[in-house]
């Protein structure tokens, strides 16, 4: 099912020109009425009757995190306070939040954009929304929530937290689709189980997952667990929330919505634009939005675009799941390591429950990483030969992908912490050193 059709399956040609009208319209707008943008516009030299189509969107500045911090609060906002209808800020940051400016039309246009996600995973109307992420100043919880509206769905706003309830309300309310992040939802389905009521007694059908990287491995998990077709949805809260990009029946990569935020793949040394198909850091550029334009944000997260028409009808440009951020990379004894390489090893093994925990330290001017993994119950055992046994499967299976020897340690079944919100993995104790 297709939400906007005329917006989602546009001939590339038009997309572009769309794209090149928007891109002058935002360039003006800010320009005229963000001095931080005009300032950084003029120390390049660059005019805003310079950009005359999509492609001139090389010759503007980039903007980052800090730049954002730096104008806190309301330093990047173009258009006065009084047109701002809603503020939400970044979450799990150190020192001063991110915070973005919302008028009334970005946030039709955001929830536009969750209406075609919805669409696309198969939601309609009749569908009981069972939204667990956290609502407040994260826009995962709002986000969904009006999305979820606007396709005239019921709408059950938990947040996260009390799983019991969770579950209660999920069984007696005839919850179909579930929106939270994958690692909660693995913790839900577990707790399912728990529970005592028969899976076949809940009516879920759907799962919106997003707010974090996962895998593959962990959407079959999920699916198998919960009975469900399980989605990848991707936002970030300076560019809207989630919306900015979901995937489709297909699952086969996520088509970003780039009739509102243009989306670029970058050398994130070199800052060159990268190939089609080519892994770089993603960045974007909005289109639409009216309350906190940004030019070229750099978002840090690692993953390539296809831009060759998807099957399910939609010309959107289709992105790679995230690899992992370039902030989140670790470099052990020389290596790139990403925190989703483990886990998609982990994930691949019916020995190990999909809960793992990552700790960095330097000994001696030496990098050293242990990983903790927990073993499901049915194979954790006090036979010391099994468990050396699995040991060694994994660490050998390990080091095959990241090219470096990783300690391991097993973990009893239940004992690593679950996450209710984003699932905290690495632990990296170098910083302190």
């Amino acid at each position: 099912m297709i939400w906007n059709k005329e917006a989602e399956c546009m001939s590339r040609e038009q997309l572009r020109e769309l794209q090149g009208k928007r891109l002058r319209n935002v360039v003006e707008n800010v320009y005229k009425n963000t001095p931080f943008y005009r300032r950084k516009m003029d120390e390049i030299g660059v005019k805003p009757e310079d950009i005359n189509s999509i492609d001139d969107i090389t010759k503007l500045p980039f903007t980052t995190k800090t730049d954002l911090r730096d104008n806190y609060p309301f330093g990047l906002c173009a258009v006065p306070m009084k047109d701002i209808v809603r503020v939400h800020a970044s979450s799990g940051t150190t020192g001063k939040p991110t915070v973005v400016g919302y008028t009334r039309n970005d946030l039709e246009a955001w929830a536009d954009c969750l209406a075609r996600s919805f669409t696309a995973y198969g939601a309609t109307k009749n569908d009981f929304f069972h939204i667990s992420y956290g609502y407040g100043l994260f826009t995962g919880g709002l986000g969904a929530h009006y999305g979820a509206e606007k396709i005239g769905a019921s709408v059950i706003p938990m947040s996260s937290g009390n799983t019991d309830k969770q579950i209660l309300l999920m069984h007696d309310f005839g919850s179909s689709v579930l929106c939270c992040t994958p690692s909660y939802a693995l913790f839900i389905a577990d707790k399912i189980k728990e529970s005592g009521y028969p899976r076949n007694e809940f009516k879920l059908k759907i799962g919106a997952f997003g707010a974090e990287p996962w895998t593959e491995q962990m959407r079959t998990e999920l699916q198998e667990k919960l009975g469900i077709k399980a989605y990848d949805i991707y936002g970030l809260s300076e560019i809207a929330g989630p919306g900015v990009g979901f995937e489709c029946e297909n699952q086969n990569g996520t088509h970003l919505n780039e009739d509102h935020y243009f989306p670029e793949i970058i050398n994130p040394v070199t800052f060159e634009p990268m190939k089609e198909g080519e892994t770089g850091e993603l960045v974007f550029t909005h289109l639409t939005k009216e309350g906190m334009p940004l030019l070229r944000y750099r978002t840090k997260d690692l993953t390539a675009l296809h831009f060759d028409k998807c099957s399910c009808g939609r010309t959107l440009v289709r992105m790679d799941r995230i690899l992992g951020r370039s902030d989140d990379m670790m470099i052990i004894r020389g290596v790139n390591v990403f925190p989703s390489q483990i886990e998609s090893v982990i994930l691949k093994m019916d020995e190990f429950a999909p809960q793992y925990k990552i700790f960095v330290d330097r000994i001696n001017n030496l990098d050293i990483m242990e990983v903790w993994v927990e073993v499901r119950e049915e194979y954790f055992t006090d036979e010391l030969s099994k468990m050396l046994a699995m040991k060694k499967k994994l660490s050998s299976a390990i080091h095959s992908v990241l090219g470096i020897a990783v300690d391991i340690k097993l973990v009893e079944p239940n004992s690593i912490e679950r996450s209710e919100g984003k699932a905290k993995r690495v632990f990296d104790k170098r910083i302190f050193k």
